[in-house]
């Protein structure tokens, strides 16, 4: 287990009944967790301050339910950067905190390499890894299928100051992206990567984690440069162990390497730390 604890505008305050209540800056939410499985000590509805709860419906999605007035989206910050949050469907809110845990691995390991470096970061989402990598100085290709994602990547870059770093965007599915960079030759010494369990291409194309992601691995392992320093794994999936993905790059990834695979938790305030995913790092370079 690994967390990050240098949080001053998010915290986990309590858990329970399959929620969690947060607070982002000075707006609090309680939105549902599937990992939650143990009873709350106190009814989180009734938290003084909460200004929203999101709802799942029987049919599935659902939606937030407003309790107090609260601002249509505002900014965090981790460090120096910083990000805009605001709710948004499936219960997301344009950032996973706990990814601060590997945002502060590839710093440090970006910054010792003493070189520029090139990053690809797919499934890139609004550019957390993009902005942490960018801050240490390398430049980044951020690939994502979302045009608002990726307009969002570019507020964050500007929320952090960062407006005029080397980032490239790319709109597109992301296999189709890797192999157009394959045949053009384009390679890179950084790859992240944070796949959905489950989607659908623009065709129809139907993407399941569990049974594309080693072909999707072992494909990106093409792009990599001859003088890599990272590759790094992300999964949400519950059924998909840091392990499995640790194993995935081994078997993928015919490199020398050292690896680090973990569960990534947020510190609660109530005493427990609450599961976020998994991850697996894959170290080529000097770590």
């Amino acid at each position: 287990m690994k967390y990050n604890n240098e949080w001053k505008d998010f915290e986990v305050i309590a858990t329970g009944d399959g929620e969690k209540l947060e607070r982002w800056a000075n707006v609090y939410l309680l939105r549902p967790d599937p990992q939650v499985i143990w009873p709350a000590k106190s009814d989180l509805n009734k938290f003084k301050n909460l200004n929203a709860h999101y709802h799942r419906s029987s049919s599935g999605g659902g939606g937030w339910k407003i309790l107090k007035p609260m601002p249509e989206d505002w900014v965090i910050g981790w460090r120096n950067l910083k990000f805009k949050i605001k709710p948004m469907g499936f219960k997301h809110t344009g950032l996973f905190p706990e990814q601060a845990v590997n945002w502060d691995t590839m710093i440090n390991i970006i910054k010792k390499s003493n070189r520029k470096i090139s990053v690809l970061n797919l499934f890139g989402y609004t550019g957390g890894a993009t902005v942490a990598c960018a801050s240490a100085g390398a430049s980044v290709t951020h690939v994502d299928s979302a045009k608002q994602m990726v307009e969002r990547c570019k507020e964050n870059l500007a929320l952090s100051n960062l407006g005029d770093a080397s980032v490239r965007f790319i709109v597109d599915d992301c296999r189709k992206f890797v192999e157009r960079e394959i045949r053009r030759g384009h390679t890179y010494d950084a790859i992240i990567m944070d796949p959905p369990s489950f989607g659908r291409g623009a065709n129809g194309e139907v993407w399941k984690l569990e049974e594309n992601l080693f072909e999707f691995v072992k494909l990106c392992s093409k792009v990599l440069s001859d003088n890599p320093l990272f590759v790094l794994i992300n999964s949400y999936t519950t059924g998909l162990g840091a392990q499995v993905m640790e194993n995935v790059l081994k078997l993928a990834i015919d490199r020398p390497a050292t690896y680090d695979s973990y569960e990534v938790c947020l510190p609660a305030r109530d005493g427990v730390y609450l599961p976020c995913g998994n991850s697996a790092f894959m170290f080529l370079g000097e770590k």
